[in-house]
Order: C-alpha cells, then sequence, then structure tokens
C-alpha cells in the first residue's frame, strides 16, 4: 500500500499569540512548533499502522521553507519512510493543496490522509481540495479507517451516531480523533531519522487570497462566583446578562 500524508507545521499549543507589522503578520519570535496534531496523531499514525499491517510505503508531504525541516524529522522519527517538501510560503489553502495535487498527480497513491484542519487556522480545506483537484472520493472527519480489498471502509462520528462509509480507492480521507493513538519517537526511530530522504521541489501554484489583517479574539469576562444558597441571584444574572432564560 502507497500512502501519503500530508502534515503541516503548527505553532505549539502554549504559544502566546501576537502579531507584528500592524497586525499583517504572525509573531514567530520564541515560538515553537510542532506537527499539526491531527496530522501526526491520527493521519500519520494510521498511515503507519496500515503499513505495519498490509505492507507498503509512508510518504509525508509538506509546504513551507526550510525552517520546517525540524518538523519534517520529527514525523520521519515516528516511522514515515521519506518526506517531500514543497519549497514555498504556505500562504493560502489553495496554493498547499495545489502544489500537492500536482506532486501527487500519476505517483499511484492508494490512500492520500491528512488531519481533518490544522489548530493555527482550522480551515479544514486542504483535504477537500486535494480530492478535487486530483478527482478523488474525499471522506472528511475519518474516526475509524479500515481497507477491504480495494475500498476503504470510513467510520465518521455524528451526532447521535456513526455513519459507515465505504469508498473505492484511490481515496483522500481527513482524520478526526478516535481514527489511531498517539505514538512516541524512540531512540532508533529519532537516529534513523537524520538519514531519511527529504525530497524538495518547487510549487506549482499561486495563492488565491492574502491577509489584510489578524485580530485577536475579545478577552473573556471575568468569572462570577455566586453563593450556592443565593439562587435568585443566579436566576437575575441568567435572565439580564447571560439572557438564557
Amino acid at each position: 500500500m502507497k500512502i501519503l500524508v500530508c502534515i503541516s507545521q503548527v505553532p505549539d499549543t502554549t504559544t502566546k499569540i501576537s502579531f507584528v507589522d500592524n497586525d499583517t503578520r504572525f509573531n514567530e519570535d520564541k515560538v515553537q512548533y510542532i506537527v499539526n496534531p491531527y496530522d501526526e496523531w491520527y493521519a500519520l499514525v494510521r498511515a503507519l499502522e496500515l503499513k505495519e499491517t498490509l505492507g507498503g510505503n509512508v510518504t509525508i508531504i509538506t509546504v513551507g521553507t526550510s525552517a520546517v525541516d525540524a518538523v519534517i524529522r520529527k514525523a520521519l522519527a515516528i516511522g514515515a519512510d521519506d518526506a517531500v517538501r514543497i519549497d514555498m510560503d504556505p500562504s493560502d489553502a489553495f496554493s498547499v493543496a495545489k502544489s500537492i495535487a500536482d506532486y501527487a498527480t500519476g505517483k499511484g497513491y492508494d490512500i492520500i490522509l491528512a488531519g481533518k484542519e490544522t489548530i493555527d487556522y482550522n480551515g479544514s480545506e486542504v483535504p477537500g481540495m486535494i480530492a478535487a483537484l486530483l478527482n478523488l472520493p474525499f471522506i472528511a472527519l475519518g474516526s475509524k479507517l479500515d481497507i477491504e480489498g480495494n475500498s476503504a471502509v470510513v467510520e465518521v462520528e455524528l451526532d447521535g451516531g456513526i455513519e459507515v462509509i465505504k469508498t473505492t480507492l484511490p481515496a483522500v480521507i481527513s482524520a478526526a480523533k478516535g481514527m489511531a493513538e498517539a505514538r512516541i519517537p524512540n531512540m532508533r526511530g529519532i537516529m534513523a531519522a537524520r538519514t531519511k530522504n527529504i525530497e524538495v521541489i518547487p510549487g506549482t501554484a499561486s495563492a488565491l487570497v492574502g491577509v489584510k489583517k489578524f485580530t485577536l479574539p475579545n478577552a473573556k469576562s471575568a468569572v462570577k462566583l455566586i453563593d450556592p444558597d443565593n439562587m435568585d441571584q443566579l436566576v437575575e444574572l441568567l435572565h439580564s446578562e447571560a439572557k438564557v432564560i
């Protein structure tokens, strides 16, 4: 089985977000970057599980400058066989998806996996765009993935139930919580990752949209503590301030 896993570099979840250049650019000063958790914990790990069961090869692909090489090595240490870095600034979803789709064209991948979204932009756009550009079936938010012959069987969690979808391969699938359990790289994997190949290729698409300005959400208001014996005050606040009753 030949699997391509899309990964992205994102700020660590403990990062304090701020912007520079008149709020047009993310402030990268002292920011520690990680592999996007949805890409790593679910998409990549499930790809490795399928390889261990069915055999094959797992390639990771990302879009970015040489600054993302450390993140690529982390993904290689988990167990991916090789990596591709598309050397361009990932400034919008379309340019990322188009460049990945152009690379994947004609290479015979059975499955293209990606996390359901990145934790910085939460766009959930790239996997669907890749599928559309390659004219492949697309299943979003998969929480379980099994292979039956030449088909993928995917479970998707819905409100009040689970939807089971079966599609022929090749296909593009975005991974959500439940598809796999996170793996921690061991020393053998870390050492092996140092010598694994990272193929660097140019991007093939230009951005269609740009950022005019970033803004932070309003700060959360302070919590009001109500004495449990003062139910009248609680009811009044729920009515006059929260406006839920």
